[in-house]
């Protein structure tokens, strides 16, 4: 079977939607299939290698921002739209491209919503000419739900189903300013209405967006994400000292301060004796602020010297990190749609501790791999990371039960099966 799945790239960052894309097409290949991974924007910034290390970069972020800004420039000459696509040129912007959402990134993603309508429809004509001059697919991913202007077109023109992966809009949309939140909110679930197949990673995001989006209850189907597990296994010893970990993008909206707060809490409290904290994941440079907020909280408790902050680390330096840990905790505040970073931890045999919400509850029933906690309650996480810490029987069994479960229910094999199920239905039903 042949697939395209059409991922934004971010230029400059890791991205967890880019690597499990990656990590899927590739592994699609290995069983062999033909799975293609069409970068949009910008360059995709991966932890191994690409999918498909020759595919053009569609949509490329100049030409979608000028072509908003500048009405004529919608006719520019294609030498100039050519320039601007270079990868080169992408991959140097993308150095200063962050995760921003003012009036700019609004109008550009509710016109992107558009699709035919909106001020890209050349880049749709683009990327309709690329599809129909390679190879035509069998069907075509969307990786993200805010891709769904583009679907009308490629259903029409391509005659191949498109379907749609979604996972996190709501948190994106939902810091859009006004008006163009709402008019986002209502195209979205317009245009995500016409698709041939939608799924999210998880029940509890399914829910949301069925209701957020007007769609039947079960009009989405669950995939829980998975993950290239090679490399992942637990420590061969223990950390000389308690260690409590964190995997995420260094932002409020992940609770790397709760986190902070709930460190300085355990120390307070004296139990643990040398109990560390190592933190890992994305930073940008937006986010440098509130980094360095965390690091003056510690250094006002006398306690930075017992953290440690590894911003945008590789693959094989994010699984000695993990391997390095006793416990990991990502207590995010928003309704995370899954949360990839418990399954790298678990795939290491370190138990989570995480606030009792969102997808976190679903994930901890299927792995038996941590302990839930109340949300955004600094104290409450204390109490909970300090009686693991204490706990080595129970730390050790929690860890196990994670391995196992990880390894037998969340690989990218299993993963790729299910969306090969879905797009051989879509292709059956075309037909």
């Amino acid at each position: 079977m042949k697939l395209l799945f059409l991922t934004p790239g971010t230029g400059s960052y890791y991205c967890g939607v880019c690597m499990r894309d990656n990590a899927l097409a590739k592994q699609l290949c290995q069983t062999g299939h033909d799975a293609v991974l069409l970068p949009l924007y910008l360059p995709l910034t991966l932890e191994e290698s690409a999918a498909s290390p020759h595919a053009p970069v569609l949509f490329g972020g100049l030409n979608v921002y000028l072509q908003q800004r500048l009405p004529w420039f919608r006719k520019a000459p294609r030498w100039l739209d050519r320039w601007l696509d270079h990868p080169a040129l992408l991959k140097w912007l993308g150095r200063f491209s962050g995760m921003t959402q003012g009036a700019d990134t609004a109008a550009i993603t509710l016109s992107m919503l558009q699709g035919e309508e909106g001020a890209q429809n050349r880049e749709i004509d683009k990327l309709v000419h690329w599809i129909l001059q390679s190879e035509r697919p069998d069907v075509i991913w969307l990786s993200t739900g805010l891709l769904a202007g583009v679907a009308r077109r490629l259903q029409r023109e391509t005659g191949v189903p498109v379907l749609c992966s979604l996972q996190g809009e709501d948190s994106f949309l939902d810091g859009l300013p006004e008006p163009w939140k709402t008019e986002a909110w209502k195209e979205m679930g317009r245009r995500i209405g016409e698709l041939d197949g939608v799924v999210a990673p998880s029940r509890f995001f399914a829910g949301v967006m069925e209701r957020r989006l007007g769609l039947e209850a079960g009009k989405i189907e669950v995939i829980p994400n998975g993950m290239a597990l090679e490399g992942y296994a637990p420590a061969q010893t223990p950390p000389a000292h308690p260690v409590i970990g964190y995997l995420a993008r260094f932002i409020r909206g992940k609770g790397l301060g709760t986190l902070v707060e709930a460190f300085i809490e355990i120390h307070r409290r004296g139990k643990v004796k040398g109990v560390r904290l190592r933190c890992a994941g994305t930073m940008i440079t937006e986010d440098a602020p509130y980094l360095e907020q965390q690091k003056e909280l510690l250094r006002e408790a006398g306690l930075l010297e017992f953290a440690e902050f590894l911003p945008n680390i590789s693959r094989e330096e994010k699984i000695d990190f993990l391997k390095s840990l006793s416990l990991v905790s990502v207590p995010a505040s928003y309704g995370e749609a899954f949360g990839l970073y418990l399954l790298e931890a678990m795939a290491c045999g370190v138990p989570v501790v995480q606030p009792r919400v969102a997808a976190f509850p679903e994930i901890l029933e299927a792995t038996g791999g941590g302990v839930l906690v109340e949300e955004n309650h600094p104290a409450a996480l204390a109490e909970a990371l300090e009686r693991l810490l204490l706990d080595t029987p129970k730390r050790v069994e929690l860890g196990a039960a994670a391995f196992q479960a990880v390894h037998g229910k969340y690989s990218m094999a299993r993963m790729a099966t299910h969306f090969l199920r879905l797009s051989e239905r879509a292709q059956r039903k075309e037909s």
